[in-house]
């Protein structure tokens, strides 16, 4: 069957693709305001103000000329241009850019030691800024203000190297004798607990001289952490031997947690103190369930509770979802912090462990909290209450003046330039600052300009931002609709899963191009792409060609199509489409697992939310399109269990 279907691919694959248009045509030449606003660009990335000036000097009046003179003026803050600064802040006050240079400046006042007009400029700046906060304490700690050690305390544990404003809060602190021997330890292993291997040894260089480790014992901790647990157990009387030990099960735990756990059960966990034990397993723990190890549900009940964080909990509420343990839900649900139980997840899972124990009244009352939420546990919950969730109506169309105000919005048009001459991170940046605060009738003016302008991405991210009024039909737009129909038909494909996936890989942008080096709307992989078209015999094709939108689309669904005859369900595809075929099939139980709790345990935090917002997706798409109006949970089914006697087509990349 497998084989049949492959070959009906191969044959729609190269029809596709044979009747995709040429490549013969030149690429269009740069108009020279643009190559000279580019031509700029670099130069202030490459930080050289003469290159700088020389392009900018063609681009008088330009639409981004703000920019122009904000990468100026960034270039040159060591020269103290203040007045030209204040300046700008002031012509451009309320902007984006006016609160760039804030920040920037900021930072360089505080470098200089200018407290007065730092705590000046600091009251007005909107966004939060981690280093600009360690300042802050610095500048009041230069006034004599004791209480901003207590405060600042709380970024030493930072799971991650400091920025230098908080390198230099830290330094006041070790001179005021504020941060103790136990405080580098700590902070070692919060270090630890994330590989960030050299922070932590800055920080344990921090230890005054009778408290050091010794280096040689660190490094076979972090190097060969088995082989130094193993023989360790004779060399832990003095402090510094046990904290390494600590820090060499963490280090082992991350990449193996039975063997770390092997090692805890013997003796050297004997020689541990029995807050270290605890500790450690409360880690091993959260290892082991993000390998959806059965037994870390077990090492869960060896871990002193109050010391787990809400990462920790998750994985915990995680693991006892695979292990059908609903009272151990809900504690680990319990014990999260208030914002933590406030995520929908939560929430649902909660009603769901209440409803399985007998509860059914404040099941329900857990299912009302999210019910209507636009996402995947809102779906779920209102289906747990009889109803399947609908598309909220009348759609709320942004009016001609609206769109017009929008468009004489001086943010939005500089974003859109942006996007035109493609320096999409600086135009993303510059759109979000402009539409922060904007009422649902403003959002949905701003999303129908950039649907407008093509720029598809911010057209369905501006409309889920509304709270009130919404436009299903931006916030789930289908551009090139015909070709996706198309070709979803040729494979046998829902279109509304299909363009489910697709809006959450590139939001319909046709050269997306992830970090990664995936291209086009379904966001390919070179190697994929690659093999999709040799294995169907495509002689014409060209790497070149792969974002190109029929080409894309037919090498996407086709492949779509044998993961999911490979897969056998459609939300192991999504996962294998995200992840890769191996891991989601590895993701599965030794028993069948309700769908839902497969997609909540995916231990890739983006593949988890990619897959979940796909199957959400898709039942929008479906009440939009006139699809099949199936209701989530029987989309989600159940997950059939591991089996040795599968077979698989090992080739799918």
């Amino acid at each position: 069957m497998i084989f049949r279907r492959f070959l009906t691919i191969s044959a729609l694959l190269a029809g596709a693709i044979l009747a995709a248009p040429g490549t013969g045509i030149a690429a269009p030449k740069v108009p020279p305001a643009d190559e000279a606003l580019l031509k700029a660009y670099d130069a202030f990335r490459a930080g050289d103000a003469l290159k700088l000036s020389k392009a900018a000097a063609a681009l008088g009046g330009h639409v981004l000329a703000p920019y122009l003179e904000y990468w100026r003026l960034k270039l040159r803050l060591e020269d103290n241009p203040d007045a030209e600064v204040r300046a700008f802040l002031q012509r451009e006050a309320g902007s984006y850019l006016a609160e760039r240079l804030r920040a920037d400046w900021l930072k360089e006042l505080a470098k200089r030691g200018d407290w007065q007009s730092f705590d000046q400029q600091l009251p007005l700046l909107a966004r939060e800024d981690l280093e600009l906060r360690c300042y802050g304490w610095l500048s009041r700690l230069a006034r004599g203000d004791e209480g901003a050690y207590d405060e600042g305390k709380a970024v030493w544990l930072e799971p991650r190297e400091l920025p230098e404003g908080c390198n230099a809060l830290v330094d006041h602190m070790l001179g005021g004798q504020r941060i103790s021997v136990d405080d580098v330890w700590r902070r070692a292993r919060v270090l630890f607990e994330n590989s960030q291997i050299s922070a932590a040894r800055r920080t344990l260089a921090l230890l005054p001289a009778g408290e050091k480790h010794d280096e040689w014992q660190l490094n076979q901790a972090v190097t060969a952490p088995r082989n130094f647990l193993l023989g360790a157990s004779r060399a832990l009387q003095r402090r510094p031997a046990q904290e390494v030990a600590v820090l060499a099960v963490l280090r082992l735990g991350r990449s193996d947690p039975e063997a770390a756990a092997d090692i805890l059960r013997g003796r050297l966990g004997q020689r541990f103190a029995a807050q270290d034990v605890t500790y450690l397993w409360g880690r091993l723990a959260y290892e082991g369930a993000r390998r959806l190890l059965p037994q870390a549900h077990q090492w869960y009940g060896l871990a002193d509770e109050t010391l787990l964080n809400d990462e920790q909990l998750a994985w915990k509420a995680r693991a006892a979802l695979r292990a059908a343990d609903w009272q151990a839900v809900r504690d680990a649900v319990d014990r999260m912090s208030a914002s933590a139980r406030q995520d929908p997840a939560w929430t649902y899972w909660y009603g769901r462990a209440l409803g399985t124990q007998g509860r059914d009244d404040g099941a329900r009352a857990y299912f009302l909290r999210i019910t209507g939420q636009p996402n995947f546990y809102g779906l779920l919950a209102a289906e747990e209450l009889g109803a399947m969730a609908g598309i909220p109506e009348p759609f709320h169309v942004a009016s001609e003046p609206e769109v017009a105000a929008a468009g004489a919005n001086a943010g939005l048009v500089r974003a859109l330039e942006l996007y035109r001459l493609d320096v999409r991170s600086e135009a993303t940046r510059e759109w979000l600052f402009t539409i922060r605060g904007m009422d649902d009738a403003q959002l949905l003016a701003a999303a129908e300009l950039a649907r407008r302008a093509g720029v598809f991405d911010r057209a369905i991210n501006t409309a889920d931002r509304t709270l009130s009024a919404h436009n299903y039909k931006v916030r789930f737009l289908a551009p090139f609709k015909d070709v996706f129909d198309e070709h979803a038909r040729s494979f046998g494909l829902e279109e509304a899963w299909v363009l489910g996936l697709v809006r959450q890989e590139s939001r319909f942008i046709v050269n997306a191009k992830s970090s990664a080096g995936a291209s086009g709307l379904m966001q390919l992989m070179p190697a994929t792409a690659r093999w999709v078209a040799k294995r169907t015999g495509l002689k014409n094709y060209s790497p070149a060609r792969v974002a190109e939108v029929p080409i894309n689309v037919a090498l996407g669904t086709g492949y779509l199509r044998m993961v999911l005859d490979d897969l056998g369900h459609p939300l192991l595809a999504s996962a294998a489409y995200n992840a890769g075929p191996g891991r989601a099939r590895r993701w599965r139980d030794t028993r069948p697992l309700e769908g839902a709790i497969y997609a909540e345990t995916i231990p890739f935090n983006e593949t988890r939310d990619y897959v979940k917002k796909v199957m959400a997706n898709t039942m929008y798409y479906a009440q939009l399109f006139g699809g099949k109006l199936v209701p989530l949970k029987d989309r989600l089914g159940r997950i059939p269990a591991k089996s040795s006697a599968e077979r698989f087509n090992e080739e799918l990349p």
